[in-house]
């Protein structure tokens, strides 16, 4: 199956058709619901994902394999071009290895997914082509558990993933004391709508 590529939006929405196709041949696993959602969104356009959710075509067949056997869907995955923030993204992915559940290979291929859309502009579950925050708070929680646990106070996602990569280099590049009495606050705390 080829799915018909839609102008980007910028809030995911369900896409109709492939996110249940897929769900319809799912395994039963926990990221079943996430790759599905992500698949599907950025089939239809929806996110800053590029094809094969930026897995090489052997990583994103096995997952197809893995996750949703019996679905034939076909979609070319983009060449490796080279990366001006490479050593960023290293730091990312070093980051959310360095705290997988490991339960599965599924934590492997999320986490590489979860930093390629760490490039991107937006809020990282928009980036991702989740349907909702929630969705992306349960994807860091099963995936991610330890590093999940540290965001007590609920920081949206990729602020706290690049404060703790900060944290770990000794930077502290906030201008407050604490977070309470940062002018920024709401940029790290608030709603993300």
């Amino acid at each position: 199956m080829k799915a018909d590529v839609m102008p980007p939006q910028k809030s995911p929405v369900q896409p109709p058709g492939l996110h249940g196709e897929l769900m319809a041949h799912a395994a039963g696993l926990p990221n079943d619901e996430l790759f599905a959602q992500m698949i599907a969104s950025q089939t239809a356009g929806i996110g800053a994902l590029p094809p094969c959710l930026g897995l090489d075509e052997k990583d994103f067949s096995a997952l197809l394999t893995t996750h949703f056997p019996g679905v034939q869907l076909v979609v070319r995955c983009s060449e490796d071009d080279a990366d001006p923030r490479a050593l960023e993204r290293d730091d990312v992915l070093g980051l959310l290895l360095e705290h997988r559940a490991h339960k599965n290979m599924s934590e492997q291929w999320m986490a590489e997914i979860v930093t390629d859309a760490c490039m991107a502009s937006d809020h990282l579950w928009q980036d991702l082509g989740l349907w909702s925050r929630e969705y992306l708070s349960r994807l860091m929680k099963q995936n991610f558990p330890a590093l999940a646990a540290k965001n007590v106070h609920d920081m949206k996602w990729k602020k706290f993933l690049y404060k703790q990569l900060c944290e770990q280099e000794g930077i502290n590049a906030c201008r407050a004391p604490s977070c309470e009495y940062c002018a920024d606050y709401l940029n790290c705390f608030g709603p993300e709508e």
